[in-house]
């Protein structure tokens, strides 16, 4: 119940807007047509445009449509022309049954803005309804000493049609005895009544039959026809008379079954069989169907449940009728009283899919509402909840809109369920609750948002084509299309990035995937942007900045730059006899092109002619005597050196120095490598090395001019060499890069590498580069790094 002052408030207002709308619809009077009921579908009704003072192009642009109770399509509005069109046959006996005349109320409803008008149809009657009676037989038994000019009443046949199509004359077959009179009943219905004309004689005979018939007055006229069989029967002069000839009740809609309506009683003057009255409904139709009444007592019991709503008045005709077969006849004029049982009814007209957000006062729905009861039952009132952004408001009659009261964000709330409540004022009251879904459509005022606004990404190099190294997302608080985000990838700040030959990004998605194999020695790292827009209309975007780290893969295997193991004449190393234990015989020198631990070298000795004479420094790749020689020492020697990296796995490479034990650098004998596998034979007798040695000593001389003249020219980077030293020409491979700087020596540096027979511990004379293309900046450094390595060749 409404007692809060803030929603009697509303309704007042609400009563005083529905008063003006009934002043108004007072002073303006509705349209009204007229035609034959069963018209064909499609039929034309009228030019409702032209007569409502509107244009017909005004019809489509303002939502024109026809609203008629319960939201039955009987009507149909052509907007194009104006015209008003059946969508249906319409049979006025099944739109307003017996009432005279039938006309149909509806509306046409104009959306944008709203504008109602009132039409009425008339369906006038056809003759398609013949007569028709309930019974096919009715049997009188008439005693055989009723004076003529006795009426007996017949029972009357059902014409659904009015007017001059219903019943208008009854007629009995042609016989000597009786005739047919029709009389006007109270309702505007027609009774016959059979008068007898000539006396009766049972022992002639004592059963007739004839032939009762119902015509109409329609073109062309239709009829109907029922069996009477008459029984004579023996003397019965009193009929029953009742205490009134008709009976006033009154009795509530919704009084429960069985229960009495009216008690009748009716008296016969007579004795015996012929004195007792049994009582009937006279009139067998669908009015007494409701009723039930005790042939001995005459209570009148409900037998079904009535409805105001649909049958206001019953007019029930009770017989009694003696053992003679006499009767008589009264009327029960029964009120069905209204009680408040039918709750109010809700129609929706129209009712919007969505409505955009950020709009104000957008109709969402037009409904009308209606209560078939009278008085305060019928009275209704409507209302939602309080603490939605929407507002009722009365237009058109019983018809409401319901709008926005503010603008609505979608991000905020995506829907709302209004709940719609219609009370009539009855007792008790009575309601009716209707619920619907607003839905808010979006509209496109976020921009997507990355969950970081930048990314860090880590990829091995020497990766798989096509790889996935990572995601970028982003959201969208809109919905639909307005929150389709696709990603892309924005054109690099730097220009010499080739970005469109690295990397690739899924626009659905976001999915980040390298497009070629990645080499960490030439590209440690590079960034990019990304844009993520979405599908809406304008298009919003936003960008985030993503590095992309390449981490070092074990994919370089050490090079050896000296010794050369391609030269065409691998270098022997000479070492005197004299030479004390730790003499530097030489220095393996190699690079990795890897970084980190991959790039951390380390030497080992792997074969050697005698173990245990000579030994490789671990970390350095320096090769020095592990004791003092000896006489019975070999003179020749081949070590093979292993040089492996620390990475996962390991890799290596192998290099195979060539040692020669002298007893002077004057010894000029330095055989080649391919002859070591051919001299297999034991030392010569020691008279062979003193004669070498005396040969040697006188040769002296000469030798060491030749050595000065050799070390004049290759200090001028001349192409000779002594005693089959090799020089390396033509740059290093390509591949031999110290990205990190941690190797041996750095790619811009080639050298020569000479050996003399100088005399002392240093056997390297010189080692200088033959390339003199030094880096600009911290070139410095690498050749600091290895200072120990010059040194060790004696090279300042």
């Amino acid at each position: 119940m409404e007692t809060a002052p803030a929603k009697t408030l509303q309704k007042r207002q609400v009563i005083f807007l529905a008063i003006l709308l009934l002043l108004w619809e007072a002073g303006s009077e509705a349209v009204r047509y007229s035609m034959p009921e069963e018209t064909e579908s499609g039929s034309f009704v009228a030019t409702l445009a032209k007569d409502l003072g509107l244009r017909v192009g005004e019809l489509a642009t303002r939502g024109a449509r026809i609203h008629y109770k319960g939201n039955k399509q009987l009507l149909q509005l052509d907007v194009t022309t104006g015209n008003l069109l059946l969508c249906e046959k319409l049979d006025r006996e099944v739109l307003c049954g017996a009432t005279d005349p039938c006309i149909l109320h509806f509306q046409l409803l104009l959306e944008n803005p709203v504008q109602f008008f009132q039409a009425d149809l008339q369906l006038t009657d056809i003759n398609d309804h013949s007569p028709e009676f309930l019974e096919r037989e009715m049997l009188l038994k008439i005693p055989e000493n009723v004076q003529t000019g006795t009426v007996f009443p017949l029972k009357i046949a059902q014409d659904f049609d009015i007017g001059s199509n219903t019943i208008q004359n009854y007629t009995i077959s042609p016989n000597s005895h009786f005739h047919v009179v029709t009389h006007n009943r109270g309702d505007g219905r027609k009774y016959p009544e059979l008068v007898l004309d000539k006396p009766l004689d049972r022992e002639e005979g004592p059963e007739l039959s004839l032939t009762l018939t119902a015509l109409d007055s329609g073109a062309p006229p239709r009829s109907g026809t029922t069996a009477v069989r008459i029984e004579v029967v023996d003397i019965n002069d009193n009929a029953p008379e009742f205490l009134q000839s008709v009976y006033e009740v009154q009795i509530p809609e919704n009084s429960p079954l069985n229960s009495l309506v009216v008690a009748v009683s009716a008296r016969d003057l007579d004795a015996g069989t012929n004195g007792n009255v049994a009582y009937a409904l006279f009139q067998g139709d669908e009015v007494t169907q409701l009723f039930v009444i005790d042939e001995i007592t005459g209570e009148i019991r409900l037998k079904r449940a009535l409805d105001f709503e649909s049958t206001r008045y019953y007019n029930v005709e009770i017989a009694a009728t003696d053992g003679g077969g006499l009767s008589g006849k009264c009327t029960v004029v029964i009120e069905v009283v209204d009680v408040n049982d039918n709750v109010p009814e809700l129609t929706m007209s129209t009712l919007t899919s969505s409505t955009p957000e950020n709009s104000p006062e957008t109709v969402v729905a037009v409904f009308s509402v209606s209560d078939p009861d009278t008085g305060d039952n019928g009275r209704m009132v409507c209302s939602i909840q309080n603490d939605l952004p929407f507002l009722l408001k009365p237009t058109f009659k019983n018809f409401y809109t319901l709008v926005t009261e503010r603008p609505l964000d979608r991000e905020s709330r995506a829907e709302y369920n209004v709940t719609i409540t219609v009370t009539d004022m009855g007792t008790p009251r009575l309601k009716t609750q209707h619920n619907i879904t607003v839905l808010v459509s979006d509209v496109n005022d976020n921009a997507p948002a990355f969950t970081q606004t930048s990314y860090t990404l880590s990829v091995r190099e020497n990766n798989s084509p096509a790889l996935h190294i990572g995601s970028v997302r982003a959201t969208d608080r809109d919905a639909g299309a307005n929150a389709q985000v696709t990603y892309s990838l924005l054109p690099p700040l730097d220009a010499h990035v080739p970005l469109a030959s690295l990397v690739s990004i899924n626009p659905d998605n976001g999915h980040l995937f390298a497009l070629r194999s990645l080499d960490y020695e030439a590209l440690r790292a590079f960034e990019f942007r990304v844009g993520a827009a979405d599908r809406g209309s304008p298009a919003l975007s936003s960008q985030a900045l993503v590095r992309v780290l390449v981490a070092d893969d074990n994919d370089n295997a050490p090079f050896v730059l000296y010794p050369l193991q391609n030269a065409s004449a691998p270098c022997t190393e000479l070492v005197p006899r004299a030479a004390e234990a730790g003499y530097l015989v030489t220095k393996v020198v190699a690079v990795d092109g890897d970084s980190g631990q991959n790039a951390w070298l380390s030497y080992q000795l792997l074969k050697a002619t005698e173990p245990g004479l000579f030994g490789v420094w671990a970390h350095n790749g320096e090769v020095r005597t592990a004791r003092l020689l000896s006489e019975r020492d070999a003179a020749k020697h081949r070590l093979v050196v292993l040089v492996k990296d620390n990475g996962e796995p390991p890799l290596s490479a192998s290099v195979t120095l060539h040692v020669l034990l002298v007893d002077g650098f004057s010894q000029p004998y330095l055989p080649a490598p391919e002859a070591e596998a051919a001299d297999a034979a034991p030392a010569a007798p020691l008279t062979v090395y003193l004669v070498v040695a005396l040969a040697s000593v006188s040769s002296l001389f000469l030798f060491s001019v030749l050595v000065f003249v050799a070390v004049r020219l290759c200090r001028r980077g001349g192409a000779a060499s002594v005693g089959r030293c090799s020089v390396p020409e033509g740059p290093f491979p390509g591949h031999l890069v110290d990205v990190s700087g941690t190797g041996t020596l750095s790619q811009s540096y080639q050298y020569e590498v000479c050996l003399t027979g100088g005399s002392g511990l240093n056997e390297f004379k010189f080692l200088k580069p033959i390339l003199p293309n030094l880096p600009p900046q911290g070139a410095g450094e690498e050749i600091e790094e290895n200072a120990n390595f010059r040194n060790s060749f004696g090279v300042s």
